[in-house]
């Protein structure tokens, strides 16, 4: 079962099942669609999301994890595949809120380099955050296991976490970061303690993205279900560096280990698919603080504007009394002869 799970194409890219691949070089992902044919689909993943330009869908229910914050096992298996760090997760994670009963699987990361800001694989209006975290689940209702489920359309719903740097370390992320030194090389394993899942997610999880797309990886199945979360998690500096510098996508005992680093693919067409959103893209997802400061800022601006406007026109008819006062006197001046033509 562990197995197949690290084997699951595209969403935990592991110890490559059929033609070899990699991120650059000749097997890059450019050449993936030689061996992988779906890879050159017109519904792959991951995108760049236009905020000006999805389709606000008010129906769509918030993200519901059950059991996710009591997984109901001891230990957790931690892996390095070769292309990116897998944590296994029970099938007693589930998803609701999706349309069909959704069964956790595993959730693994993609990351950039050392000294590099950018490294997850979805944008938003062109960004490219630091870290991105994908929690893969399967249709358990119609299908054993997400190696089964990869195959068919809909099989697969996938969340996606966006991370951002920020000024303290997440303790939750920790939880998995602080076990990377043990799955230093392709193909090593560890048991680490349970924890709450839940806690790697944003608060907000009535704010996403909703849009049909692939696995983002070979073999680039099509027919997932992706979710991206408008609320991105934060980590520290350091917790980043951890990612980007402790794991190598070699085996142990290769003689010249290659770093595991800029494990992210590009973004790919949308093709007119749509990207639907689960709040209003004019307000997207600001928080009730920034609300009231916009708020705020708008009304004094309009404020200031009519106090200009006030005191301009009182200035002005000031100058126009002044001027007709200049007027009346010296109209004034004029004595009673003066009004009217002379002989």
């Amino acid at each position: 079962m562990l197995r197949a799970l690290l084997l699951l194409g595209g969403l935990a890219p592991a110890l490559p099942a059929g033609p070899h691949w990699a991120y650059e070089g000749p097997h890059g992902q450019q050449h993936w669609p030689e061996g992988h044919p779906a890879c050159g689909g017109r519904a792959q993943s991951p995108i760049d999301i236009r905020r000006q330009r999805v389709q606000l869908d008010p129906s769509l229910p918030p993200v519901r994890p059950v059991g996710y914050q009591r997984p109901g096992t001891p230990a957790f298996t931690l892996a390095n595949n070769g292309h990116t760090a897998v944590l296994v997760l029970p099938p007693s994670l589930r998803l609701q809120g999706l349309p069909g009963g959704f069964a956790a699987a595993q959730l693994h990361f993609h990351w950039g380099r050392p000294g590099h800001t950018g490294g997850a694989e979805h944008l938003l209006d062109g960004h490219r955050a630091p870290a991105e975290m994908h929690v893969v689940h399967f249709d358990a209702a119609r299908y054993a296991n997400a190696s089964e489920a990869q195959h068919h359309a809909g099989g697969l719903a996938v969340l996606g976490i966006l991370l951002e740097v920020g000024a303290d370390p997440h303790p939750a992320y920790d939880n998995i970061l602080s076990h990377l030194g043990s799955i230093r090389y392709a193909g090593q394993t560890t048991a680490i303690p349970s924890f709450s899942v839940q806690d790697l997610l944003p608060p907000r999880l009535d704010l996403f993205y909703r849009y049909n797309g692939s696995l983002t990886t070979p073999p680039c199945f099509q027919g997932v279900l992706w979710t991206l979360f408008q609320q991105p998690v934060r980590i520290s500096l350091a917790q980043l560096e951890q990612l980007q510098g402790t794991l190598y996508a070699t085996e142990a005992d290769e003689p010249e280990p290659q770093p595991l680093v800029d494990n992210f693919r590009v973004p790919q067409e949308l093709n007119q698919r749509p990207v639907l959103s689960s709040f209003p893209t004019g307000t997207e997802g600001y928080s009730t603080g920034e609300i009231v400061a916009i708020i705020f800022g708008t009304v004094a601006g309009c404020l200031g504007l009519f106090l200009t406007i006030h005191f301009v026109a009182k200035r002005t008819r000031a100058r126009r009394a002044q001027d007709h006062d200049v007027v009346f006197k010296a109209s004034s001046r004029r004595g009673p002869s003066d009004a009217g033509p002379r002989p």
